[in-house]
């Protein structure tokens, strides 16, 4: 009797840690996302002025794209990649969201990513 109250309390413990653990997973995610999706938007905000102003069509700098991107990164206090592709940034977070319960059956962390591109706008 004693071993299958001890059973069913560990897969109790498990079922709340999955929940518990999992909502605090997917509110990670949303704010990688989030993070992913303001830098990339930062990033696209590096276009050639001269050119704009002259014709009217955004080109992204890529290297200043890049940068701006890593700024807006370092000052949200996250890390991740940023590529540019032709006139897309895209930017890429990973976090680690640290478990409440899920450590009593060895999981002690989750890892969540998230991920957002931009394109210039220029109206």
């Amino acid at each position: 009797m004693t071993a299958l109250v001890v059973v069913l309390m560990l897969g109790i413990l498990t079922l709340a840690g999955l929940s518990l653990d999992g909502g605090l997973a997917l509110a990670a995610n949303v704010k990688a996302t989030g993070h992913a999706e303001a830098a990339a938007r930062a990033g696209a905000q590096a276009i050639d002025l001269a050119l704009y102003r002259a014709t009217g069509t955004a080109r992204l700098l890529p290297a200043d794209a890049v940068a701006h991107a890593h700024r807006y990164l370092a000052a949200a206090g996250v890390s991740g990649t940023v590529t540019v592709s032709g006139d897309t940034v895209t930017v890429t977070v990973t976090a680690s969201q640290h478990t409440q319960l899920l450590g009593l059956v060895g999981i002690s962390s989750l890892s969540v990513r998230g991920t957002g591109t931009a394109q210039p706008h220029t109206q």
